[in-house]
């Protein structure tokens, strides 16, 4: 009989210490990613959960879903507040790791204090603006009237025409580190040499910054907005502890959509068709993005 070649058993030993990983990937991510599409597909609701029918419907969920106006509502929230949180903190991200590539005393320090923005959990960041921006005992408010100001205090939050930028303004205040490190390291790896050349040749900081900074940063602007996009259209957390989707459904955004439609009407058929509608848009732009990095690998071995 013939003995494997150790071509074989290094093979063999990879699958095996491959087996935990893909085993936790089947268990948590493959079953309720694909339970999600069968309860899509058929008529699920709160008495099914007590042995009672659960009749197979096609895409009638589905088709319920989006015949309804306020998921169409929904999708405009969220893509409004998606549009205004990339661009706030991915500019602010960028003005910041430009301002700390620099090298200035406590440089680091203040560095670190940013990224606690980050690490704080998004239900306690969502508190803590909630009380910022609360009409009566709100900081907030309070400052406005200690300036002076105090004819521009207002119910942030309960007011449908700011609420929103309420909301957008704490997941802003959430991604700014995140971009600002991103963007930082990308920074550093610029060569300081083509910049002093430039300025050599006469080119001013904005040329430098236009005609160098911005190009070879562009590859780590993508990866940066596009994380951010995926992470944003799908934020749930921060939006629900501030205003629970209020007020008058003025920040009910796709996710919280979602939510309600499972927790609140028991329809679960219809909120797993929404829910997976829901991953569309960072379904495509996860996509994007390994057909992005992959690329840039492949003219990377060609170069």
């Amino acid at each position: 009989m013939r003995r494997p070649g150790p071509s074989a058993r290094i093979r063999r030993e990879g699958y095996l210490f491959c087996l935990p990983g893909l085993a936790f990937l089947a268990l948590f991510l493959a079953y309720p990613l694909f339970y999600n599409v069968w309860t899509s597909v058929h008529d699920v609701e709160l008495g099914s959960l007590l042995g009672g029918p659960e009749p197979f419907n096609g895409l009638a969920n589905y088709r319920t879903v989006v015949s309804d106006p306020g998921f169409w509502h929904s999708v405009r929230l969220s893509l409004l507040f998606t549009l205004a949180s990339l661009v706030l903190q991915f500019t602010l991200g960028f003005a910041l790791a430009l301002l700390f590539a620099r090298p200035f005393p406590l440089n680091g320090l203040l560095r670190s204090l940013l990224l606690v923005a980050w690490l704080l959990p998004p239900v306690v960041s969502g508190t803590l603006f909630r009380w910022l921006l609360d009409a009566e005992s709100g900081a907030y408010n309070a400052l406005l009237r200690a300036v002076g100001l105090g004819g521009l205090s207002h119910d942030w939050l309960t007011d449908p025409s700011t609420s929103l930028a309420g909301v957008v303004l704490a997941n802003v205040w959430i991604g700014v580190p995140f971009n600002m490190l991103l963007l930082l390291v990308g920074l550093h790896t610029i060569d300081p040499e083509l910049h002093e050349a430039a300025a050599i040749d006469g080119a001013s900081a904005r040329q430098r910054f236009l005609r160098i900074t911005l190009p070879l940063m562009r590859p780590v602007s993508v990866t940066v907005l596009l994380l951010g996009l995926i992470y944003t259209f799908k934020v749930f957390d921060i939006v629900f502890v501030m205003t629970g989707g209020g007020p008058v459904d003025a920040t009910r955004v796709l996710s919280l959509y979602v939510y309600e439609v499972f927790f609140t009407f028991f329809r679960f058929g219809q909120g797993a068709a929404a829910g997976l509608l829901l991953l569309v848009v960072p379904l495509l732009a996860g996509v994007f993005y390994v057909r992005r990095l992959r690329r840039e690998e492949t003219e990377g071995d060609a170069a």
